[in-house]
């Protein structure tokens, strides 16, 4: 993958998540099928404002759009000039500073691919490896089981009702993505167009 591939999905996070011993975490931690139900049901499309924290220190901001399953899109606020998006099974990552062209690869071969199936079950055997809570959020670590050297995604709620406020990828390397995501505007339709990888690379001479 390309250096702006692992900006996006890979990394690190300056923070830590405490957890509790197992037993505690466990009993407190928001249950997996309700996780599961939060995606199927209240995740299927979203729009809301997203903080990208870079592993040289470095901080980009900007606007996440999801529509389940298979689609997402990263539009960067400026001054950064990139944007990351998936569709049609491929990510496609548009750096205009790079004189490679754009970087694309298969959604399947993400951990982020977890959270963008048709219907999410994260009671699937040997998918989530880790589940616990540190009293305030529920942190989730999940695999894809056929293929755990893919890496995983960390996935941390919050409850009452249950959201998504932050996901930690990690690659098959050891290299990690963090992404905190602002207040999440749920449902509604976003145009398909949104994740055309081919319409935007002609919109953009490419």
């Amino acid at each position: 993958m390309s250096k702006m591939t692992r900006r996006l999905f890979m990394l690190s996070a300056p923070m830590a998540i405490a957890a509790l011993s197992a037993g505690q975490a466990h009993a407190q931690a928001i249950p997996l099928n309700e996780l599961s139900r939060y995606f199927n049901q209240d995740l299927v499309t979203a729009t809301g404002a997203f903080t990208q924290v870079n592993g040289d220190g470095t901080i980009s901001t900007g606007t996440i759009y999801i529509k389940r399953p298979g689609r997402i899109r990263f539009e960067y606020a400026p001054p950064e000039p990139s944007l990351v998006m998936a569709g049609g099974g491929q990510v496609a990552v548009f750096d205009p500073q790079s004189n490679a062209g754009v970087d694309r690869y298969p959604l399947s071969e993400t951990p982020l691919s977890i959270i963008l199936e048709r219907n999410v079950n994260l009671g699937q055997r040997n998918m989530v490896t880790g589940h616990t809570s540190d009293g305030s959020t529920t942190t989730v670590r999940a695999q894809d089981p056929a293929h755990p050297e893919y890496g995983n995604i960390q996935l941390v709620f919050t409850a009452n009702p249950t959201e998504l406020r932050q996901w930690i990828v990690t690659d098959d390397t050891g290299t990690q993505t963090t992404v905190i995501l602002g207040d999440l505007s749920k449902g509604g339709n976003i145009p398909d167009r949104r994740f055309n990888i081919q319409a935007e690379m002609r919109d953009r001479g490419l």
